[in-house]
């Protein structure tokens, strides 16, 4: 299912010929038996945020849908989502290719590929998150970040 899902959207994403650097798969999805809520997240690498800025109403006609108060809060990335049958399907994230946060993004997903007891590891404080910050969707992203950040300069 998560192959079928990532190709039909890049397919979708190919409506945009020469727009995108690069097209990846991250979060946990990305990550072979890593559990994850069923929601897959994109990395589209563009030139510059104006590209991505540009993107935002082509893309919210191709069944995108995005938050322009939400982006507007952002620095350097702009961010969108899908929906079907009621839920959440695909985040899509704008970034300009080869940045510090593309690397980041990609050098965390690598990392977690890599390393079965980091992953397992990330697994299991998301699970303890998700019920500690359950109303709470900022503390539960922060939480997340600072694990990442972490993970990223070699710690435990």
């Amino acid at each position: 299912m998560r192959y079928w899902l990532r190709y039909y959207e890049k397919s979708r994403l190919g409506l945009f010929p020469d727009k995108f650097l690069a097209i990846e798969h991250i979060g946990s999805t990305a990550v072979p038996g890593l559990s994850a809520k069923p929601i897959i997240d994109i990395l589209a690498g563009v030139d510059s945020i104006s590209r991505a800025d540009d993107l935002l109403e082509p893309l919210c006609r191709a069944k995108y849908a995005t938050s322009m108060e939400y982006n507007a809060s952002l620095v350097g990335r702009r961010w969108l989502m899908r929906w079907a049958e009621g839920r959440r399907t695909h985040h899509l994230h704008l970034m300009v290719y080869g940045s510090e946060e593309w690397h980041r993004r990609l050098d965390f997903r690598n990392k977690l590929r890599a390393d079965t007891e980091l992953s397992q590891r990330y697994e299991k404080k998301k699970r303890l998150w998700a019920v500690e910050f359950s109303s709470d969707r900022e503390a539960y992203t922060a939480a997340k970040g600072d694990f990442i950040c972490e993970a990223l300069r070699g710690g435990p």
